[in-house]
Formats: structure tokens, sequence, C-alpha cells
């Protein structure tokens, strides 16, 4: 199998070509971050005729934003009645609906700019991996439609066979509003709009200092100078130590996911007969789908980010977590097998705000693909309309590790992924 990104082999990906630009002097907007949220931020303010620039390390699109599972889900990754709990029925309403219109924004930015990625209401399905864990599913319906008018259904148990070919669940939720798309042909689509609007892309122009004198910022990077009046970090799991207060808020955990060989028709349509976007209930979850008749199989196999071993490692653990729900793909040949890194928060929820002046937006918590697109657009009109404070993910604390034991190292993951998996068993 290639330890390469299957979605990189379906698109001409943005690459050095913005490497040898050189640099303006002197910008409105400086976005550190060349994925899905800088590229929506710098879309929305360069239609807005402001000069703006995005400084990406690596290439356009090179980390999370090309390598997921492709899937525009509605929902915050805390469930809604915690979220009720915790912050009240009106911030709760707010915030869901906010995952609503970033499925919507999505699919806006895909017609508007003729972004041929294969975007599709293809709906979700959330499966129960234990019998009880099906036994609240009815009540999660009615709650949804009470609460928030939003309308999923139960999969009972003897009906599953219509949503996935698989024998291992014991029932699901399906919600038709989400969707699904390939990243990486979304993100080169996203940056060629953001050039078309008039943004900047910089290549390999990783920021190594950030510093404020007055009401200007002052950039430093690999390939020059840059000052800006405003400066947007959105770079997510990837957040490092130039905004160390960020990057001390941030938990990088590593996702990985294979690919199979195109497989039949016939067993395409057994293994999901709707084209589902589908994960699991479990702590240590599992996310799948199919595209262009391949498997495209995910989960946190191991909880640091990417690397040879990691990656090497996770192949064997997902390939035997999808033959245990699809037997029928035991001799399926992997042909691909990748990772990334995801970007949470320690109270899993998304946040967008100002810290010394400069604005970010992050913990997306593998909801990125749509709320990272949506909340790029919302922070740069709360930037241009000086309102960053009213947006609904700016309205609670965005936390730190307890005790400040946290400097960006993840230290406690293997801790916290032994713990989940402890869950796992006992409930």
């Amino acid at each position: 199998m290639n330890q390469q990104i299957y979605w990189h082999t379906t698109v001409n990906m943005p690459g050095e070509e913005h490497a040898t630009t050189p640099l303006p002097e002197k910008v409105d907007v400086a976005v550190i971050g060349g994925g899905f949220t800088g590229l929506s931020t710098a879309r929305t303010l360069a239609k807005r005729n402001l000069k703006v620039v995005v400084l990406e390390a690596e290439t356009i699109g090179w980390g999370a934003s090309s390598r997921n599972g492709g899937m525009t889900l509605t929902g915050l990754k805390p469930s809604m009645q915690s979220v009720i709990k915790k912050y009240g029925r009106d911030l709760a309403k707010q915030l869901f609906q906010v995952s609503l219109d970033s499925v919507d924004t999505v699919e806006q930015v895909v017609k508007e700019e003729k972004i041929d990625c294969g975007f599709k209401r293809y709906g979700h399905l959330y499966v129960a991996s234990k019998p009880h864990h099906f036994d609240s599913f009815y009540d999660e319906v009615d709650f949804m439609a009470k609460e928030f008018n939003h309308k999923v259904r139960v999969v009972p148990p003897n009906e599953l066979r219509d949503e996935i070919g698989s024998a291992i669940y014991h029932g699901g939720i399906v919600d038709e509003v989400s969707g699904g798309l390939n990243p990486a042909q979304y993100v080169a689509g996203l940056a060629r709009a953001a050039e078309k609007a008039g943004a900047s892309l910089h290549a390999r122009a990783r920021v190594n200092s950030l510093t404020r004198r007055g009401t200007r910022f002052f950039i430093q990077t690999k390939r020059g100078n840059v000052e800006a009046e405003s400066v947007l970090v959105g770079t997510s799991g990837y957040t490092g130590n130039v905004t160390k207060k960020l990057q001390r808020k941030i938990i990088p955990i590593g996702s990985f996911i294979i690919a199979t060989e195109k497989l039949p028709d016939e067993l395409a349509r057994e293994l999901s007969p709707k084209n589902r976007m589908i994960f699991d209930s479990m702590h240590y979850l599992n996310y799948f789908r199919l595209w262009d008749n391949r498997m495209i199989f995910g989960g946190r196999a191991a909880f640091f980010p990417e690397n040879k071993n990691t990656i090497t490692r996770s192949a064997e653990i997902l390939r035997r977590g999808m033959i245990r729900v699809y037997p029928q793909l035991k001799e399926a040949k992997i042909e691909y097998v990748w990772g990334g890194t995801l970007d949470f928060a320690f109270d899993m929820m998304t946040h967008v705000g100002e810290m010394d002046g400069v604005y970010y937006s992050l913990g997306y918590a593998g909801h990125g693909v749509a709320m990272a697109s949506h909340l790029g657009k919302t922070v740069a009109e709360a930037m241009l309309n000086g309102n960053i404070k009213e947006h609904p993910f700016a309205q609670f604390d965005f936390p730190g590790a307890p005790l400040g034991l946290y400097n960006g190292f993840p230290w406690f993951l293997p801790i916290a992924g032994a713990w989940q998996k402890v869950l796992d068993w006992v409930e």
C-alpha cells in the first residue's frame, strides 16, 4: 500500500507555484494557514476589496483540509443535550444553527465558484455499536425535533441493512442534511476562488515571528516580512509556538484513513446502499464512506500526529477495524493510507475570537470541513464589522489545560486514548 493521500491523486493540488511569488510588504489582513479556514476568510475579505495575504508553512491545502474524510456534518462534537446543559437553551440553538449554516455555506461556495468536488447531501448515518447505545436513539430524535426543530430519524435494527451492509451494529440515526465531498478537490477550488477574489496566496511561508507594534502587526516568515493591520490564525491542529497562547489551548490529535482499491459496483452498493457518511457510537470511533467505489475508512488508530511510523501502525489497525465492520472486504486491497492532524479544544468546542489583537477560529474537533468553511466566512465578516464578540462561538471561555500542565506537546494522549478504550469496554 502507498503512504499517500488518496484524495491528492484526484486533483492538481496547489503547489510550488505559490512558493516563488514575492510577498507583499503591506496588507490589510494577513491570514496564517492555507486551509479551509484561511482560504474562506481570504476569499470573503478579498471580495470586500481588502488586500489579503495567506501565509502557509507548507503548500496551500497541505494539512487536514485535504486529508480528511470529506464529511460535511451537522451538529457539534459534544452532544446537544450537554451543550444546552452547559450554555443554556438560547445559545445552544444558535450554535446548532451555525452547524446547519455551515453545510449550506459549503453548498453555496461550491455552486458559486463551480468547484467540481462531488458535493452532495448524502446524509449521515450514526450507528449504535452496542445494543444499549441504541436505547436512547428514539429520545434523541424527539429531543432534536422539540429543541431544535431538526428532523432526524431512527433506523431500527431490522431495517439497518437498507442503510449499511454490515451486521455488527444495533440501529442508527439518519440526518439527511449532512453531505460529503472530495476534500482535496474542494480545497483546491477554494484556493482558486480566493485568488480570483484578489487574495495573495503564498506557500513555504512559515511564520517565524508575529509582533504587534501599536495598531500594526509585523510578521517575519521564511520568505520575507509582511506588515498587516489585522491577523487571522486558522492553523487548526498545526498551530505552532509563534501563537503560543493559542497553541496551549489546542490539542493536536492524529486521525488516519485507509482507502481500498476500486470495488465492483454490486459490492459497493451492498456496503453502503445510500452512500451515507457513517460513524459509530464508540469513544474510539471509526468513520467511513464510499468515494468512487473505494471504501474510505478512518479512525483515531494512533493519537499522535502523522508520521511514517504512526501511519504504518494505523494502516493495520484500520484494516482490522474495516474487516470487522465489513467481512466482505477481507480480500480487498488497501491501496492508500495516510494521516492528518485534528484540532481539539479542552472542552471539545469550536472557538472563535480575538486574543492580543489576533483573530482566530480553532477547535473543529472533526467537524472542520463545513465548520471551517463557514466560520472563516463569518469571522471575516465580524472582522469587518468589529463585532467578533457577538459571534455565537465567542460567547464562552476558551479553556486551557488544568493547572497549566500543557505547553503544546500532547504528552497525555496515550493516557487519554487508553481511558477512551476503557470507556468503550465498560459502556
